[in-house]
C-alpha cells in the first residue's frame, strides 16, 4: 500500500534515543534524563480540584466547543492583558487550540499550500519544519547562527538581528516568494533570546512583504536574570500581520492537558477556526474549565515554576563548566543548548548522545534531530531536580575522560 505525507519523514532520531534509554533501564541502569523537554513539575494544585470537581458534573461530559468556551477565551484574553499590555477580542482573535502542536500544524493548512513555500529557523524544534510540509508547502530554513543566543555570535546591533539578516537573504533568494515565516522566541533548541526591537524588525518586514508571522510563544514565561520575553503582539500593527501561540504546557506545567490559543490577526484567527469546526470538538470541557482557573487564580504561578528552572539551569551550567565543559547559561526556554566539547566533536551528535547515555547514564537530545545546524550540539531539557543534576555531572566527570 502506497501511503502519502508520510513518505518523506526521515527516522525520527528521538525514536533510537528512547529505545536506548529503555534498553538501559531494563539493565538496571539508573538514567539521568534530560532529554525530552516532558515538565516534571505539577500543575497548579487549584486546576487540578477544579479538573475534579467539573468532571463530576455529567453536563461537562458532552461536547464542547472546537473554538474553546467563551471563559476561557475571555481569560486568555486577561492574561495577555496583564503580561504584555495586548488587547484581544475574545470573539474574534482567540481561538483555543489543543496544544500549540495542533494549531500551528493547522493553521498552516490555512495559510499554505502546495506550490507555496515557508521559511524556518534552522534548526528547529520538528513541527515547525515538518508543519509547512504536511501542508504541501516547501520549506526554506533560515540558519540560526548569529541570532543572538547560545552557540551564536549575534551581532552589535542586537539580539537576533543575525538571524533577521539571514531570513532577508533567504527570503531574496527564494521563488515563489514565501508566504510564512515561522518563528519561536525564546527558542528551542538554541535557546536564542530576543527583544521587542527585533518584534518590531520582524513586523516591519512582514508588512513591506506581504507575508505572515506565526510566532510560537512557547516559553513566554520562562526568561531569566531579569530578561522577560517579548510578545510580537506588542508591536503596533502587529495583528495585520502576525498570530502567535500561547500554552499552558510550560507557564503552567499542563503539558498533558493540552491547552493552547492562536491569538491574533482575525482573518487568521477565524480561519482556524472555521477548519477545526470541520476537525473536532475542543477539550474536554472540564480541562478548559480547570484552565480558567488556572489562569485567573494562579497568576502567579508560572513565576514560581520560572524560579525552579532557573535554579536547575544554574546547577547543571556551572556543574558542567566545572567538568571543564562550556556552556553559557541561557536567557530563556527550559533548555541548555550545549556545543559538544572538541575533544568529542568529531563523533557529531548522535553519536556523542549515546556515549553519555552509555558510558554516563545521562540522556540528552542529539542536534541533529532538530534538522540542519543542530549537529555539533546536544540539548539538556531542565526537567532534573538539583540533587539529580548533580548526580548526572558526576557520573559525566567519570565518562569524559578527554575533558580537563
Amino acid at each position: 500500500m502506497e501511503l502519502r505525507r508520510i513518505n518523506d519523514l526521515p527516522p525520527y532520531v528521538f525514536s533510537e534515543m528512547n529505545l536506548l534509554k529503555e534498553n538501559a533501564r531494563r539493565r538496571g541502569a539508573d538514567v539521568v534524563d534530560f532529554g525530552f523537554g516532558n515538565p516534571d513539575l505539577p500543575s497548579p494544585t487549584v486546576a487540578v480540584e477544579k479538573l475534579s470537581q467539573a468532571a463530576h458534573n455529567p453536563r461537562n461530559h458532552r461536547y464542547s466547543a472546537s473554538r474553546g468556551i467563551p471563559h476561557l477565551r475571555q481569560a486568555v484574553c486577561e492574561l495577555y492583558r496583564r503580561n504584555w499590555g495586548v488587547e484581544l477580542d475574545p470573539d474574534s482573535e482567540v481561538v483555543t487550540t489543543i496544544g500549540a502542536k495542533e494549531g500551528l500544524s493547522h493553521v498552516m493548512w490555512v495559510l499554505v499550500s502546495p506550490g507555496d513555500s515557508a521559511l524556518v529557523p534552522s534548526p528547529s524544534y520538528p513541527i515547525h519544519i515538518y508543519a509547512p510540509l504536511f501542508a504541501g508547502a516547501d520549506v526554506r530554513q533560515v540558519p540560526m547562527a548569529g541570532a543572538g543566543g547560545v552557540g551564536a555570535t549575534g551581532s552589535s546591533d542586537g539580539p537576533g538581528e543575525g538571524f533577521f539578516a539571514a531570513l532577508v537573504e533567504t527570503w531574496e533568494a527564494t521563488w515563489p516568494k514565501p508566504r510564512v515565516v515561522v518563528v519561536s522566541f525564546p527558542h528551542n533548541p538554541t535557546t536564542a533570546c530576543v527583544d521587542l526591537r527585533f518584534m518590531e524588525r520582524l513586523v516591519g518586514f512582514a508588512r513591506a512583504h506581504g507575508v505572515v508571522v506565526v510566532h510560537d510563544f512557547a516559553y513566554a514565561d520562562l526568561g531569566f536574570d531579569g530578561y522577560r520575553p517579548p510578545s510580537i503582539l506588542q508591536v503596533p500593527g502587529a495583528k495585520d500581520v502576525a498570530v502567535e501561540l500561547y500554552t499552558l504546557t510550560k507557564s503552567f506545567s499542563m503539558a498533558g492537558w493540552r491547552v493552547g490559543f492562536l491569538v491574533g490577526n482575525a482573518e487568521i484567527v477565524q480561519a482556524l477556526t472555521k477548519l477545526k469546526s470541520y476537525l473536532d470538538y475542543g477539550t474536554f470541557q472540564p480541562i478548559q474549565i480547570a484552565a480558567i482557573v488556572a489562569m485567573r487564580e494562579a497568576p502567579d504561578y508560572p513565576e514560581e515554576l520560572r524560579h525552579a528552572y532557573e535554579l536547575r539551569r544554574d546547577a547543571l551550567c556551572a556543574g558542567l563548566r566545572g567538568i571543564g565543559w562550556d556552556v553559557t547559561p541561557p536567557k530563556g526556554t527550559m533548555f541548555v543548548w550545549a556545543p559538544i566539547p572538541e575533544p568529542y566533536r568529531e563523533m557529531g551528535s548522535i553519536e556523542f548522545a549515546k556515549l553519555l547515555l552509555q558510558e554516563a547514564q545521562v540522556a540528552t537530545s542529539p542536534g541533529e534531530g532538530f534538522g540542519p545546524g543542530g549537529d555539533g550540539h546536544v540539548r539538556f531539557a531542565l526537567i532534573e531536580n538539583e540533587k539529580r543534576t548533580h548526580q548526572a555531572v558526576r557520573n559525566l566527570r567519570r565518562a569524559l575522560t578527554k575533558l580537563g
